[in-house]
């Protein structure tokens, strides 16, 4: 792969966010060019051997809830090989048995593709007993079930990678059209982790468009409604503790990224929509300076942020509603609201546009969502004792 170099960033404590890096080639050649060991290149060659070395070492996780079972396939196909796919389902089991027909969707093409895989129902007790055994409680509901929701499932999915001995994590949604922009996606979470000189490491996906049809024709939008609004505030959010108004937060609604191992034990997470806008949130939080870290070594070693714009346009499910759009909103504007650094002028600011666009009244406050601590906290020896992995698919280890 051929790609710009990370040459600017803005730095907030222990923080490095890279700019957005262009992507030249997607097969940069099976031989390294000369030229990339001049002190003046501008762009970077990943290897061939470089990138499937992150691979198989990555699990890519896929949160599902009754999605069609074509499209779910598709995205397989576009998940490189080395990967290991952990799908965790929400789908039902009434009237209609969904995760019965994904189960043995998903089967039959890892067996025709020589695959591994791990799929759990989100809502299983197999599941649950790992968090009860592991000292999790906060992830499981007033019936001991892990709660609904997709960040949950992102955690469970975290938990069942890290036990299996994996080193990166990547997310990407399962109503993605297109498997060339899966395997875009996962290819870039390799050539972004490759980068990183700390263990701590993040990849962000900025898509390069996402196409809505117009009329009788195709319009290529570069920005999202939410995307639009939540980079909007972020980006004052990081500018009142630097002193310099920034544009360089670009990827707050990445649903697709992708982290180090020992970065997503040690970040918080929220619920709802608001779980990707809340890791740049728990970044400044836990390893900005403005409040004492709990992990010392994170903040020696520092945390490297990569955004990295796609080639592939982004076409994903149907247009889910206004209501859909403004809730994802209040979700990822609530979480800075409420974050315990958050400005009070900009608190004003969120509040004003939450009310001028009415998705909140005049008396109310965003919504403040769930939020789960580092997984890090979890007793992982004691939490893999009980698990049959036999009933999460067909990868057991060794």
């Amino acid at each position: 792969m051929r790609l710009d170099l990370p040459v600017y960033a803005e730095r907030f404590g222990a923080n490095i966010f890279n700019n957005v890096q262009k992507i030249y080639e997607f097969d940069g050649g099976y031989e390294l060019d000369d030229e990339f060991s001049s002190p003046f290149h501008v762009i970077q060659q990943i290897s061939h051997e470089r990138l499937h070395e992150i691979e198989k070492d990555m699990a890519i996780i896929i949160p599902v809830k009754n999605e069609r079972l074509r499209l779910l396939e598709s995205v397989l196909c576009g998940i490189p090989h080395d990967c290991l796919p952990i799908i965790i389902s929400n789908s039902q089991h009434d009237p209609i048995d969904r995760f019965r027909m994904e189960q043995s969707m998903v089967d039959t093409f890892c067996r025709h593709a020589k695959k591994r895989y791990i799929l759990a129902h989100q809502r299983s007790p197999e599941l649950a007993q790992i968090f009860r055994d592991g000292g999790y409680s906060q992830l499981l509901d007033a019936n001991g079930l892990v709660h609904a929701g997709k960040a949950e499932g992102m955690l469970a999915g975290i938990t069942l990678a890290h036990l299996l001995g994996k080193k990166y994590v990547g997310f990407i949604d399962s109503d993605n059209y297109f498997p060339g922009a899966v395997f875009e996606y996962a290819r870039l979470f390799a050539a972004g982790l490759s980068q990183a000189k700390s263990p701590y490491s993040m990849v962000r996906i900025l898509w390069h468009s996402k196409p809505k049809v117009v009329g009788e024709g195709l319009f290529f939008a570069k920005w999202g409604r939410v995307s639009r609004i939540t980079n909007q505030f972020l980006n004052q959010f990081f500018s009142h503790f630097t002193g310099y108004e920034t544009d360089a937060l670009r990827t707050g609604n990445a649903g697709e990224h992708a982290l180090s191992m020992p970065l997503a034990l040690s970040l918080d997470y929220s619920a709802g929509f608001s779980v990707e806008t809340y890791h740049f949130v728990s970044l400044l939080e836990k390893f900005g300076g403005v409040m004492p870290s709990p992990y010392p070594e994170v903040m020696k070693a520092g945390v490297e942020i990569f955004q990295m714009e796609s080639r592939n346009p982004h076409f994903h499910d149907a247009d889910k509603g206004e209501d859909h759009i403004n809730e994802m909103i209040e979700y990822s504007l609530g979480v800075l609201y409420h974050s315990p650094i958050c400005p009070e002028q900009l608190k004003k600011e969120i509040l004003s546009k939450l009310r001028r666009s009415k998705i909140i009244s005049k008396d109310q406050e965003p919504v403040l969502p769930r939020r789960y601590p580092a997984l890090a906290s979890i007793d992982f020896k004691r939490a893999g004792k009980s698990v049959n992995w036999e009933v999460f698919g067909n990868y057991v280890p060794k």
